[in-house]
């Protein structure tokens, strides 16, 4: 008779001793990947101004960026081959492997050559997102931290999940993204030990996060008007647009790592080298197409700028983004994905004021529904794409289209063929090892 309650009794305890991990690795992770956020922008600080010292000296300055940004690309993609060889990429795809029992789970040593080679090849000016190391290094913390409090394996595997929201909460400021993107894309399904566990460490991460970052949104946006339901088809529109858009963008992304893999002959540091040389001749002429991006999507959710420049922006960094991916060093794809997402948004944005004014929303609206369209497109995860909008933006009001334009987004994209990236990724991957 007393078997159930003791079932019950421990099923509480365990369920309790999963949600003080989840803290303690959260704060652990937003602790390291705070100090991973600082650690970039110190390095694109440095960045910036090598290339405004060296603008004075000409041509001759010129080679010192291109050298300068070509020699930390090879050094970011040396460290990767001699000690970590999966730390390259994204590394929410390996995080994806782990999960499905297709991979072992991370050892630790991969967390260090995804801080030092990503903050080599971004501040070095690769068009590569800090979420991919921060979620893998989250993920290498809970695993470490799983094994030394002797959980097993469900344990073991829902503390990695959550480790990895807690890398992306962080790397993004979002809170909520992070816990959502371990239910939606990481584990595909809700229990409870997953929530409690995914929100506990989203938790702790921010709590350690704001104290170093602050605690404003990462991107600053004015508030925008609840739109009307006349804007409803004019989202449908964006979110078609954002979707053929976002299949192309994998395509390219993919096309980039395949001819990545045709010159194998030629040593990865030298294909990294390549690409950071003219990384650097861009960054020399124009130094904020570089990097990250967080600049260039402030500016388009400003909507200051002329059409035509973004268009521009659009199209360099639409190539510029796979061509990095492809270098074999760390770095995501989710950052540069909002970049142009805000792209698609402004420009829309502009068109729709010039056909009809009376009932298109600002620009600035368009630009954070494109942001969270587009994402949804390529990585096929619409809810973490509309929340991780919401968390970096403040915008609550504009729920409503990026529901509409990010449903439009996954449809166009399904009814093209076109997989998710990440599942795109992992069968590359799959392939390369079986081969």
């Amino acid at each position: 008779m007393s078997a159930e309650p003791d079932s019950a009794a421990d099923e509480s305890s365990g369920l309790l001793v999963l949600a003080l991990l989840s803290l303690i690795i959260g704060l652990a992770v937003g602790l390291v990947c705070a100090l991973f956020r600082l650690a970039l922008v110190q390095a694109d600080a440095l960045r910036n101004a090598l290339v405004t010292w060296t603008q004075a000296a000409s041509w001759a300055g010129l080679l010192v960026v291109a050298g300068a940004c070509g020699a930390v690309a090879a050094l970011a993609a040396w460290l990767v081959r001699r000690f970590s060889p999966d730390a390259v990429g994204s590394g929410i795809p390996q995080v994806e492997a782990v999960m499905s029992g297709e991979e072992p789970a991370s050892p630790l040593r991969r967390a260090w050559v995804k801080f030092v080679g990503g903050v080599l090849a971004m501040g070095g000016g690769l068009a590569l997102g800090r979420e991919g190391p921060s979620v893998q290094m989250g993920a290498g913390i809970a695993n470490m931290l799983a094994i030394l409090s002797r959980r097993n394996w469900p344990d073991s595997r829902v503390l990695f999940a959550a480790g990895a929201g807690a890398g992306l909460a962080t790397a993004f400021n979002a809170p909520i993204a992070g816990a959502v993107f371990v239910l939606e894309e990481l584990v595909r399904r809700f229990d409870v030990r997953t929530a409690v566990a995914a929100l506990g460490a989203s938790a702790g991460a921010i709590a350690v996060a704001r104290v170093l970052l602050g605690v404003l949104p990462d991107f600053h946006v004015a508030p925008q008007p609840y739109p009307g339901l006349a804007t409803v088809p004019i989202h449908l529109a964006l979110g078609v647009i954002a979707g053929i858009l976002g299949v192309a963008y994998s395509r390219v992304v993919l096309s980039a790592l395949a001819v990545a893999d045709a010159t194998h002959r030629l040593p990865v540091e030298a294909r990294a080298a390549l690409v950071g040389i003219a990384v650097g001749v861009l960054a020399w002429f124009a130094p904020e197409l570089v990097g990250g991006g967080d600049a260039l999507t402030q500016r388009a959710l400003d909507a200051t700028q002329a059409p035509m420049l973004i268009v521009t922006v659009f199209v360099v960094r639409f190539a510029l983004g796979p061509v990095c991916y492809a270098a074999g060093t760390p770095g995501g794809l989710f950052a540069p994905m909002l970049v142009l997402g805000a792209q698609i948004g402004v420009v829309f944005g502009w068109v729709c004021h010039q056909w009809w004014p009376g009932d298109a929303a600002s620009s600035t609206a368009y630009a954070v529904v494109g942001m969270a369209a587009f994402f949804t497109a390529v990585v096929r995860a619409p809810l973490t794409g509309i929340v991780l909008a919401v968390d970096m933006t403040g915008c609550s009001t504009l729920l409503l289209p990026m529901l509409t334009s990010c449903f439009a987004a996954m449809a166009a994209a399904t009814l093209l063929r076109c997989p998710p990236i990440y599942d795109s990724l992992r069968e590359r991957v799959a392939k390369r090892e079986s081969q």
